[in-house]
């Protein structure tokens, strides 16, 4: 490892764990969703998230609001992704289809950090692949990094001038309710089953 990469790489790890200690102090005692919370945010919900503009896969500007019409599942990533992404999206996926058959309406909602590869096309082709609900969305340099920095996320694209770049970026799944906002942020080891339980929850406590 170059030490150019090795810097990198630490900026990474930084960042996250960065991230991790933001998620992990304790939220007020007040929370309604308290029965349900298992990551505690610093300064309250209110604190992740927050409006956007970006583009959605028939090439329209949408903000937050359009988009954003019921309880929503956030994930940033983006579709060149070798491996974690498409798990994560298919792990999303799933928990919104488990729902459905419980009865909840949750959308899953996929906004990529990779403006230049992901044109609308490209999000909505897989976006359509993965769950016939989701939405894709994409948009420009400065967009993309608005909505990033609203929810706390981290991306770093790696070697922007080769053709087949890789690029770091952070791997919470934000619940995000229309009006209310963000409420809670999942981890990308639980399961289908697990998540589903606790999206149920929140809807259940709104």
């Amino acid at each position: 490892m170059t030490k150019i990469s090795a810097a990198i790489a630490a900026a990474a790890v930084l960042a996250l764990l960065a991230i991790a200690f933001y998620f992990a102090v304790p939220g007020a005692p007040d929370d309604k969703y308290a029965q349900c919370r298992v990551n505690k945010v610093a300064g309250g919900s209110g604190a992740i998230g927050g409006p956007f503009t970006l583009v959605n896969g028939d090439g329209q500007t949408v903000t937050d609001t359009d988009v954003i019409t019921g309880p929503s599942l956030l994930y940033f990533g983006y579709t060149f992704c070798p491996d974690v992404c498409p798990l994560d999206n298919a792990r999303n996926a799933e928990a919104v289809t488990l729902l459905e058959e419980r009865g909840y309406d949750v959308t899953p909602i996929f906004i990529s950090v990779d403006s230049k590869r992901d044109t609308p096309e490209v999000m909505a082709e897989f976006a359509e692949y993965m769950h016939p609900k989701m939405v894709g969305l994409t948009g420009s340099p400065e967009q993309i990094k608005a909505a990033s920095t609203a929810y706390r996320t981290y991306y770093n694209i790696r070697d922007p001038e080769e053709e087949y770049y890789l690029i770091d970026h952070s791997t919470f799944t934000y619940l995000v309710f229309p009006e209310e906002g963000f409420v809670e942020y999942f981890q990308r080891e639980l399961t289908p089953e697990q998540m589903a339980d606790r999206v149920a929850c929140y809807v259940d406590a709104q």
